[in-house]
């Protein structure tokens, strides 16, 4: 799991993973969506490769490249528990602010003068 949190932390690596989850791409098509040379593209197909989000096959004499999203599902199930922990957070935190709307000048509770 690791390698594939530190292959998503890189906002490239991701635009190239958006790019192949609309087609399969060749390293040349992916270079132009990106303001990157031929072995920087590379250079992150490879990380993709070994954290298992992206696959090639040869077609004649390109590499083409595809997207496994295996490994998404995987890191999507190991942060679904976070994203309740945030989802219940927040509820909290529009109840307060609710509450706080509702009674602006109970005890405890900012006015927006007091506020700024």
């Amino acid at each position: 799991m690791p390698d594939v949190f530190s292959a998503l932390a890189n906002p490239t690596r991701r635009g190239i993973l958006a790019e192949l989850r609309e087609r399969p791409q060749t390293v040349t098509e992916l270079v132009a969506q990106f303001e990157l040379g031929r072995p920087a593209v590379s250079e992150h197909l490879q990380v993709l490769r070994a954290a298992g989000l992206v696959h090639d096959e040869r077609v004649g004499q390109h590499r083409v490249y595809h997207l496994d999203a295996g490994p998404l599902a995987e890191a999507s199930d190991w942060l679904h528990p976070f994203e309740r922990y945030w989802r219940d957070r927040l509820r909290g935190l529009r109840a307060a602010l609710d509450e706080a709307n509702a009674n602006p000048g109970a005890p405890g509770i900012p006015t927006p003068k007091e506020h700024e």
